[in-house]
C-alpha cells in the first residue's frame, strides 16, 4: 500500500478488507494532507513488514522545501508538522528512501529518485528500468494503480491499468507496479486503493474498498485544512 497520507479510516479500511496477510509493505507518504498522522504512524508502525519514507514525510521532516509544493500541500505539511508528536517525528526520520526485501525493490516514487520522481508514461518508466535489479520494483506517489512492464528484447516497455481484482502474472517479466492510493486516490475512484502481492502464485491483485469519506471530511473540517483537499475525496481526483 501507498500513500496513506493522513487518513486513518481508509487506511483501517484496507487493512480489514485484506486480513488475513503475511506482511505489508508500505511505500510512504504515511502523512500529509489527510486529518490524522499521529494516528497513521502509530498503526503502520505495528504491522509487520516494511515501510519507506515519501516526499511528504520528509517535507515534515524539513528534509524537503515546502516551496517545492503547491499552496494546498504546504498548508497541511506545516500543519502536519505542528501536530506530529516526537516518537511519530523520530520514526518519520528512520524510515528509508528504499529497500529490497523478498527479491523486490520497493520505492516510494521511482528507483532511479525514489522520493520524487513520477513514472506516469513509459519514457519515464522505460529509463527508470536501469535502476534496480530485482524482477519487479514496487513503488507508488502517484496515487494511480498502474504496471509497467518491460519488453527486454527491444528496450521498450509498455503500461497496464489493472481493474479491481484482475490478478495479473508476475512471472520473470521486468514490471515496475503501483498499488494506487490509501488516502487520496486519483484515477477517478475515491475507494481506496491497494494491491495484494501473493509470492506463492506470483500474482499481484489491485483492490478497491470503500471508507466513510464525509467523516473524513469532517474531521479535515475541524482541523481547518484546505477546501480543496477535503473536496478531492470524494471526487478521487
Amino acid at each position: 500500500m501507498s500513500d496513506i497520507h493522513a487518513n486513518l479510516l481508509a487506511l483501517e479500511a484496507v487493512l480489514a478488507d485484506t486480513a488475513p496477510y503475511d506482511k505489508v509493505w508500505c511505500l510512504g507518504d504515511l502523512v500529509g494532507y489527510g486529518p490524522d498522522p499521529n494516528e497513521c504512524i502509530e498503526r503502520v508502525r505495528g504491522l509487520p513488514g516494511a515501510c519507506l519514507a515519501g516526499n511528504h514525510d520528509w517535507a515534515v521532516l524539513g528534509k524537503l522545501d515546502l516551496r517545492s509544493f503547491n499552496r494546498e500541500a504546504r498548508i497541511a505539511s506545516a500543519w502536519t508538522r505542528e501536530e506530529l508528536t516526537q516518537e511519530s517525528h523520530a520514526y518519520l526520520g528512520e524510515l528509508p528512501a528504499r529497500a529490497e526485501s523478498d527479491g523486490f525493490t520497493i520505492v516510494h516514487a521511482s528507483p532511479r529518485e525514489p522520493i520524487w520522481e513520477y513514472v506516469l508514461d513509459t519514457q519515464v518508466a522505460l529509463a527508470n528500468f536501469d535502476h534496480f535489479t530485482t524482477g519487479v520494483c514496487l513503488l507508488g506517489h502517484s496515487h494511480i494503480p498502474l504496471m509497467f512492464v518491460l519488453d527486454g528484447e527491444r528496450r521498450r516497455c509498455h503500461i497496464v491499468l489493472p481493474e479491481p481484482s484482475d490478478r495479473i502474472e508476475i512471472d520473470s517479466r521486468t514490471m515496475m507496479v503501483n498499488p494506487g492510493s490509501v488516502g487520496q486516490p486519483r484515477d477517478g475512484d475515491p475507494r481506496a486503493s491497494y494491491a495484494i502481492l501473493d509470492t506463492d502464485a506470483d500474482t499481484w491483485e489491485v483492490c478497491r474498498v470503500e471508507y466513510p469519506i464525509e467523516e473524513v471530511q469532517g474531521r479535515m473540517r475541524g482541523r481547518k485544512l484546505p477546501r480543496r483537499l477535503i473536496d478531492r475525496l470524494a471526487s478521487g481526483y
